[in-house]
């Protein structure tokens, strides 16, 4: 069988740089098609001599009303070009159903072609290998970090992104490292809306920020997931570089009493902003401190002024509601408004947990662990959660690696409780690891 050979792919304009021309990306394909009366499509396309002839191509419908025909006629699109290339048993079954075979236009524009086809046809052919059509999306935000080989097709690039994906309204690209002080990256509008107030779900948490002044990768997803289920809900933690909350307000929406802190003063205002929104307030505080100063302070903040103790999952609101009912009118709701006295939890004034999330430079701050402790509190040793940085890719040697920085920082060996996950490669020599491990009495003791 002669098949048609249809090429889909748009026309090639390489000439575009600054400015996306989508009127020029216009293409007819002709194809033959089987005019029928609508009642017969369905066998038409169920028929097993004519199955393989007909159209399949991607958002290219196989069925369509018949412009030139009577009403009530259709047209069942072919994958060949002309009659002759039909096998006969395919020519005798049009026959028998009373087909006419005609000549079809297929148009396409600049709507039907993707992202990645219509870069392959504008950007230059050097370049195509890497067409970078993959982003990070937060809120409403695609984020790029384009390589500068593909920086002069920058304003075409985030146009035909943004004309790609409905959701997307604001695309920018990366044009510096992370801020060291504040933890943020410069960045540049490209195409769409300059609004960078986004309003971000994660693990069934509302995060609002601007994106242009705090830290947030939306890669890390599953990992803020996974160290939060490390947690039970009675603990304590201290986030000592909480940015706008992705660890701490899911940890305190499990029941977790948190300390959460950043220097960046946007951090901690949007990190407040997350508190109220998600119904934490009784459970996170926030502050705008420096990370050393934060963990010197955080034991005696916590010892001073502790946490309620957990009273359990919180209620639904049909059971909050019901509740209040049955409390308020008990002689009509036939119930016993006495609870049981369930047993009382001493409030909460241990942390058990210190997470870390500075992968540049978290480590540099362990050094302030030595002699925050105070006798006769802490049966156990908090765990510490520290995100780091390794350019060792075997995991033996990356493990050796961040051992030795860690205890060199601490100045103690470090042998009770210790785990290394790979979070993620970030470079084709880093990778990023957290290394969690039981703070040594003896580092906590220290004088």
């Amino acid at each position: 069988m002669q098949q048609l050979v249809m090429d889909m792919s748009p026309p090639i304009h390489r000439w575009m740089k600054d400015d996306l021309d989508r009127s020029v990306f216009q293409k007819s394909i002709t194809v033959l098609a089987a005019r029928i009366p609508a009642q017969k499509t369905t066998t038409l396309l169920k028929s097993d001599v004519l199955r393989r002839y007909i159209m399949d191509v991607p958002k290219i419908r196989s069925v369509v009303w018949d412009p030139f025909g009577t009403q009530g006629q259709r047209l069942v699109l072919l994958k060949v070009a002309t009659e002759a290339t039909l096998s006969p048993e395919a020519r005798i079954f049009l026959t028998g159903h009373s087909a006419d075979l005609v000549d079809h236009t297929i148009r396409l524009d600049y709507d039907y072609w993707t992202a990645d086809d219509i870069l392959q046809a504008v950007l230059p052919e050097e370049l195509l290998d890497g067409s970078p059509t993959g982003f990070s999306v937060t809120g409403h935000i695609a984020h790029l970090n384009l390589n500068k080989e593909y920086l002069p097709y920058k304003k075409i690039i985030g146009k035909v992104i943004l004309d790609k994906n409905p959701a997307i309204k604001t695309v920018v690209n990366k044009i510096d490292n992370i801020d060291s002080k504040f933890r943020f990256f410069k960045m540049e509008l490209l195409a769409g809306e300059s609004n960078f107030i986004v309003e971000h779900h994660e693990s069934n948490c509302r995060f609002t920020f601007d994106f242009s002044k705090v830290y947030w990768n939306s890669r890390l997803h599953t990992e803020h997931d996974r160290l939060v289920q490390l947690f039970k809900p009675e603990d304590v933690v201290a986030d000592v570089f909480a940015g706008v909350g992705p660890f701490a307000i899911p940890a305190a929406r499990k029941g977790c009493a948190v300390l959460a802190n950043d220097l960046n003063p946007d951090s901690a205002y949007f990190l407040s902003t997350n508190i109220v929104k998600n119904n934490v307030v009784d459970l996170v505080r926030a502050s705008c401190e420096d990370g050393r100063d934060f963990i010197r302070g955080a034991i005696f903040n916590v010892m001073e002024k502790p946490f309620p103790p957990y009273s359990g999952p919180k209620l639904s609101r049909l059971k909050e509601k019901q509740l209040r009912r049955d409390q308020q009118a008990p002689e009509q709701s036939g119930r016993d408004s006495t609870r049981p006295l369930a047993s009382v939890s001493p409030p909460r004034k241990v942390i058990t947990q210190f997470v870390m999330n500075l992968p540049d430079s978290a480590l540099d701050f362990l050094d302030a662990f030595r002699g925050i402790m105070v006798a006769g509190l802490y049966d156990a040793m908090p765990v510490i959660h520290c995100y780091c940085f390794t350019r060792e890719l075997e995991p033996v040697r990356a493990e050796a690696d961040i051992r030795l920085r860690v205890e060199a920082k601490i100045g103690h060996k470090i042998e009770e409780d210790v785990n290394l996950h790979l979070v993620r490669s970030v470079a084709p020599n880093k990778d990023m690891y957290c290394i969690s491990f039981r703070l040594p009495r003896l580092v906590a003791f220290a004088r």
